[in-house]
Formats: C-alpha cells, structure tokens, sequence
C-alpha cells in the first residue's frame, strides 16, 4: 500500500489519540516517543497501513510524536495513509472550547499538522466536528486551495449527520469520502435507528437517522471510532455479550477484540473500524480483522447485537 491509496480501500486503521503523553500543554518526552514506537511497530506487524490523527489530540503531540517516529523509520511515510482531523478548538485560560471551521483556521491547522507530522502532504482531512457557524462555501475555498497545491489529497468529515454533509457536498467540489462517528456493540443507535424508529423503544434515540444510508448511497466511506467500547466487552467482563463474545472467539480461533470488529465490519456498509487501544498485546489482538471476511453468520451478528441489548427486537 502506498500513500496514494484510495482511503475507501482501508478496512481497518491505528487511531492515534492515546499517543503523545498526557491531556495537557506539557511537552513530549522521549519515553512517549518511545510508547509510540512500540504501538506503531505493532500496528504494522498486525497489518494495519492506515493511522488516524487529530490536531487537538494531546494538544497537538499525538502528531508530533508519531511525526519523530516517522522521521526515524526510513521509508515508513511511503508506506501508510495518514489521516488528521481540524475544526475543533480546546479550552485554553478563560476562553471556553469552541468549533471553528472558518477557511483560514482550517488553512492553519493543516499546515500545522504537517509541520508536526513531519510530512509534505496528508493523504486525508476530516472536518472534526460541525461548526453551526460555518459557512460552505468558505470551506469549500480552503479545500480547494489544499487540494490545488498538493497538500491534502483526500477529504471528508467527522461526526456529522447526513443533512450537514449534504449541504457542505453542495458547495464543496472535492470528493467528501469519510464520516467517522462513534459506532461499536456498546454505541449501536445508528444501526438501531433503522429498527426502532417509530417504536416506543427510540424514544430519545438520538443518532440521527438516515446517516449511515446516506454514505452507502454517495460512496462515502463510514469510519466507527470507539469500536472496542473502551474494554466494556473484553478483559474478563462477565455479561451475556462478553461471554458470547468469547465462546465466539474461541470456536472461531480468533481474539474477542477481532469478533467486535467483525461485527461492524460484517455490516453491509463497509464499515471501517478505527483502533485506538496504545497496548501492543491488544492491537495485534485485532490482526484478524485487517484482512479477509468478517467471519460472523447472519444468525451470529444477531446473536451478538440482542445480547448487547440485553432485549429482544421489536
């Protein structure tokens, strides 16, 4: 795989926020690079190619140690997809955290991010979140111009709904090929939107319906953050899931974590989990699920998704 993969392609990628030390404005040391080494190297023995990035991850360090270990490992840019998001601005002092997607902030951020990357392009920019002060066609504008020089080479957004995508797709001319939204057996509203609706049940559900239908529809790639559920189902956790999870795992010799995966990956979507877990044991546990077939029956993927519910279907 190269950099000039199509990220459509991807089945699976590194999320990177755990890298780069603690929440704060403190700066990274050699022990994070070295942390960061570790995950990296066994994100790459379990096959995965493409890492994903924000600009506020850490407050900025994520990207700048993942950058010293690029810098490190001769040849390695050319053989990932890098992947950062923009448009979010954390609290700083008095001032309180804000979304800003004006066309000079993102214009920054980019440069930024590639400053600290270490790197002369990004091979994908996502809008980090919506921005209600945004206006399209100055977005449109700066993607533009990312694209035109050479900088960005694919685009798409982040934790935004069907409606917002399709007004920005009005005015921006690039290629939108990535939502990524938080999506596992423990988040499961945007596949329970399409059965609950008009039930007593989706009372309150707040995903917004129509979303993920929406990328299937326009070719736009759907990227599940979270896809682990922060250990809730692994580890030893005792519950009806967990323990299906494991019977699953063992008769199909594979890891509890690979079975999670498969289970958004067997979704007709495509889904395209994203692995944030900085524990190398725990990412090379995911190996599995970064080639082949989701190795989960109709009758398994059910199995699954009532025992997380702990409910039957309506």
């Amino acid at each position: 795989m190269t950099p000039h993969t199509d990220i459509r392609d991807v089945r699976l990628l590194y999320g990177c926020m755990g890298l780069g030390g603690g929440w704060d404005r403190q700066p990274w040391t050699a022990a994070d690079v070295t942390h960061a080494e570790a995950a990296v190297q066994a994100a790459l023995e379990a096959g995965f190619t493409a890492f994903d990035h924000a600009d506020i991850y850490r407050h900025g360090k994520s990207e700048s140690v993942f950058g010293e270990v690029l810098a490190r490992a001769s040849g390695l840019r050319d053989r990932i997809v890098l992947q950062t998001k923009c448009g979010i601005a954390l609290p700083d002092g008095d001032r309180p955290g804000s979304y800003d997607l004006r066309g000079r902030t993102i214009l920054r951020r980019v440069e930024q991010s590639l400053t600290r990357l270490r790197t002369d392009f990004i091979d994908v920019l996502l809008l980090h979140r919506p921005d209600p002060l945004a206006r399209p066609q100055e977005i449109a504008e700066a993607l533009r111009t990312l694209h035109e020089q050479g900088l960005v080479r694919q685009f798409g957004v982040s934790n935004m709904s069907a409606a917002q995508i399709a007004l920005l797709r009005q005015s921006v001319d690039v290629p939108l090929v990535v939502d990524q939204l938080e999506m596992s057996l423990a988040r499961r509203d945007w596949v329970e939107s399409g059965v609950l609706l008009n039930t007593p049940a989706w009372a309150g559900g707040g995903f917004p319906h129509g979303t993920v239908e929406y990328c299937v529809a326009h070719d736009i790639q759907v990227q599940a953050w979270g896809p682990l559920a922060q250990g809730r189902f692994t580890g030893g956790a005792d519950t009806p899931a967990a323990r299906l999870i494991a019977d699953l795992a063992a008769r199909k010799g594979t890891t509890p974590e690979t079975v999670l995966l498969w289970w958004l990956q067997r979704h007709p979507a495509g889904i395209a989990p994203v692995v944030g877990t900085t524990r190398p044991e725990r990412i090379l546990a995911c190996r599995d699920a970064v080639h082949g077939t989701p190795a989960l029956t109709h009758e398994e993927w059910y199995g699954l998704w009532t025992a997380a519910r702990d409910a039957p279907l309506p």
